[in-house]
């Protein structure tokens, strides 16, 4: 089978990197099961493609994803590409995040990711093959101000596809994450980044002044979509593809600065961190 032409099952498809996605894959001759809250949403942004299957999905519904599974594979046959895209951000300091809100973007990027991937897994297990593509973020490598719920999210997303690359690759199956920097997208918009309801008026300096950033910021990110569209496809066509794939100059920029960060403070406190085994265990 010739990269062009694999199944994709992209979760979030009605819109933003899903559909910009979605849309590349079709026109290079591949199938895409595009899912969304609302199917409807898929076609009228894709329109009628005979490789294009659109599926209802919540991903916080085990149920939802098996079905969506079942139904791939009955028109198609097989999944190559499981692309989890489907989140949303929470901006707000970590006190001010309630319960509700923080369980709420959890179940979304953390176990909705997760019920989907048991889904699909057993049918990249049989085959042998597939590629498993986790979008995290910047923010899922280095924290800001007023995103660390949100990082929480992606944190947890970068160790479960560290784990993942490690289990899979044995059975032939790759696994990456990709971690996006601020791309031209709705990310911003009231629909994709929900505030927490509680403001603190000690955390304006911080999270106050990351409210207004946001604010001035959208719609005017340096990453442009469509190009990360093409990374993509790069990313599949791949042989040997990476576990992490950075997109976007700022979060080449964050990794490099804190990649540094933490280097320095290993180097600062390296005796105390190497003061802490047993004495039996020493040369």
């Amino acid at each position: 089978m010739s990269d062009a032409k694999k199944v994709w099952f992209i979760t979030g498809a009605s819109r933003g990197f899903g559909a910009l996605i979605a849309r590349d894959a079709l026109q290079r001759g591949g199938s895409v099961v595009a899912t969304a809250r609302n199917p409807q949403a898929v076609t009228d942004r894709l329109g009628d493609h005979p490789n294009l299957l659109a599926v209802k999905l919540d991903v916080t519904s085990d149920a939802d994803a098996q079905r969506a599974v079942e139904l791939a594979v009955e028109r198609f046959g097989r999944i190559d590409v499981l692309l989890n895209n489907a989140g949303y951000g929470l901006l707000g300091a970590v006190e001010e995040s309630s319960g509700d809100e923080v369980r709420a973007v959890f179940e979304t990027n953390v176990f909705g990711l997760l019920a989907v991937t048991r889904a699909v897994l057993p049918r990249m297990r049989t085959q042998r093959s597939g590629h498993v593509i986790n979008v995290s973020s910047v923010g899922g490598y280095a924290s800001y101000a007023g995103w660390g719920v949100y990082s929480a999210t992606k944190f947890a997303v970068e160790g479960l596809t560290e784990a993942l690359s490690y289990e899979l690759a044995p059975l032939g199956i790759h696994v990456t994450v990709v971690e996006p920097g601020f791309f031209r997208t709705d990310f911003l918009n009231t629909d994709s980044l929900v505030s927490t309801r509680v403001h603190i008026d000690d955390y304006m300096e911080t999270v106050g002044a990351m409210r207004d950033f946001a604010a001035g910021a959208n719609h005017k990110q340096p990453g442009d979509p469509e190009k990360l569209a093409g990374a993509m496809m790069r990313l599949v066509d791949s042989a040997k593809p990476p576990l992490r794939l950075p997109l976007g100059t700022d979060t080449v920029v964050k990794i490099i600065e804190k990649n540094r960060f933490v280097e320095g403070e290993l180097n600062d406190w390296r005796d105390v961190a190497m003061s802490t085994d047993h004495d039996d265990t020493k040369g």
